[in-house]
């Protein structure tokens, strides 16, 4: 007895197609799955063989053989259990297959046969739709993420409501989800606000530009000066994801399993805040069947790191990749995954290990040689990467004190908003590239002309503070977006002589 049901794996972010087929004979009783799983997939068989006898189905007596194909590629997860069990009832006869070629199927299965929610279903549903499969059945809790591709999505909780859909038996109906409402509820979600941080006028601005064209940024100052506060107030300028930004984010946190069960996309941009202890692995991903880390999970949003020394030098250098490429590869003796890794870093960092060199209001108790190692921890080719070096100083008691006078973040997001929508007119065509931070070098010679006295300026800026030729690309790139703010298609002169202060800081506090 013979039976093949459609089923999928996720392979990195994407998905593949693959045929859970299922041989039964009378032979010795036995229960062997082949093509490459698991310690997860192999487990699946007492939970199988468990979830269809609590069904009311009886197991069948002989030698079942389960060939997960393609059988090259190595099978990981639980989201096989249910295309196994319902492979196993159609070969024994108790599901009668005459759609079942219509339906690809995932899920976890509970020993009670309950079907439980499983990992990379938004991606699994990309892949169903690519190939013309009909429809999809998975778990109830996974049934919102994999309903915004536009497929006909069948929602279980058990084996038998597989069984009802498969024959036509079934009063559940495909989940209907709006795109629109879920943008619209994604809108009413509130953010901490710009006005409530007190000065630092200077540094909402830096935030402002970084916002409006996805520059990284470092903020450097004393403890208490508002860095942290700064940092987790800039979701909220940020303008609102597109949906394909939204799906490509979403399927990344689907595969890490960190999706919520009431979430369909997030249409909010991430913002991860790793501790200073977390591993390499950790932070681009890793382990034997390579997962995502912090700077996928992380992707067309914000990487927060706080207190950026403190840092394993080597977790802090494998930040390299990523932010020059917007992906990163992980490879390994029986497999090589690439992740992207889109994302806008923010740094936060004392100038020295007591926090207040430089500080007018604390005396520096750290010697010269313990500033000097305290910042070699940052090395200058990840500096090099850091588009804007802030300096944010201690707030006078005047400010503090006083009421607030700064801008409200929907106003500063109004103006980053438009300042993205011309930089999304000017790539429109280009793969990959949403806002001026992403700009390869053919695009800056196309978008980032500058006048001879724009030149001029540039030239001393380069002579003076011996930037390098990386420095100079992200000089260009601030200077464009900051024209974009102002809505000038020419760069002028004081938008180069500001993307230049921005590059300064650096010099001053690595000398």
């Amino acid at each position: 007895m013979y039976a093949k049901v459609k089923s999928a794996a996720v392979l990195g972010i994407d998905a593949y197609m693959v045929d859970v087929e299922v041989d039964i004979q009378h032979k010795m009783p036995m229960f062997t799955v082949v093509g490459l799983p698991d310690n997860a997939v192999k487990e699946s068989r007492e939970r199988v063989a468990s979830a269809i006898k609590n069904s009311g189905y009886p197991f069948p007596h002989g030698r079942v053989t389960i060939n997960l194909a393609p059988a090259d590629i190595k099978k990981a997860g639980s989201s096989f259990d249910l295309p196994m069990a319902i492979a196993i009832l159609t070969a024994t006869g108790y599901v009668i297959p005459t759609s079942i070629e219509n339906f690809v199927m995932t899920g976890e299965l509970g020993l009670d046969g309950s079907v439980s929610r499983t990992r990379g279903v938004l991606s699994v549903a990309v892949k169903a739709k690519e190939d013309g499969v009909p429809a999809l059945i998975v778990p109830k809790e996974n049934a919102r993420e994999a309903a915004v591709v536009g497929i006909d999505v069948y929602p279980v909780e058990k084996i038998q409501d597989v069984i009802d859909i498969i024959e036509g038996k079934s009063p559940i109906s495909p989940f209907v989800l709006s795109i629109r409402d879920v943008f619209e509820i994604g809108e009413t979600i509130q953010y901490l606000d710009f006005s409530d941080v007190r000065g630092q006028e200077h540094a909402k601005r830096a935030l402002e530009i970084a916002g409006a064209g996805s520059h990284n940024i470092m903020l450097i100052g004393p403890p208490g000066a508002g860095k942290t506060m700064l940092a987790r107030r800039f979701p909220g300028i940020l303008p609102p994801m597109t949906l394909d930004e939204a799906l490509e984010t979403t399927k990344i946190h689907s595969v890490a399993g960190i999706l919520q069960p009431d979430e369909a996309l997030l249409t909010q941009r991430p913002f991860r805040s790793p501790h200073h202890t977390i591993s390499d692995a950790g932070l681009i991903g890793g382990g034997a069947f390579p997962k995502p880390g912090e700077v996928s999970l992380s992707h067309y949003g914000i990487l927060f790191l706080d207190e950026l020394p403190e840092f394993k030098r080597n977790v802090l250098e494998v930040l390299r990749q990523p932010i020059e490429d917007g992906v990163v590869t992980i490879a390994r003796a029986a497999i090589t995954l690439t992740f992207p890794a889109r994302f806008t870093l923010v740094a936060a960092m004392n100038p020295c290990p007591c926090g207040y060199y430089g500080d007018p209001y604390h005396e520096c108790s750290c010697s010269l040689t313990q500033v000097r190692n305290y910042r070699a921890k940052i090395s200058g080719p990840l500096l090099d990467r850091i588009d804007m070096h802030i300096e944010v100083p201690s707030v006078p008691f005047k400010k503090l004190a006083g009421e607030p006078t700064g801008e409200n973040s929907e106003t500063i997001r109004a103006r980053v908003i438009e300042a993205r929508h011309i930089q999304q007119h000017r790539f429109r065509g280009c793969k990959g590239i949403f806002a001026n931070a992403h700009m390869t070098s053919r695009h800056i010679r196309q978008h980032c002309k500058l006048t001879p006295e724009s030149e001029e300026i540039l030239k001393m800026a380069i002579t003076r503070l011996g930037l390098s030729a990386r420095a100079y690309d992200r000089i260009l790139k601030l200077a464009r977006t900051i024209a974009d703010m102002e809505g000038l298609e020419q760069i002028q002169p004081h938008h180069v002589a500001e993307g230049v202060q921005y590059r300064s800081l650096d010099r001053e506090y690595w000398a």
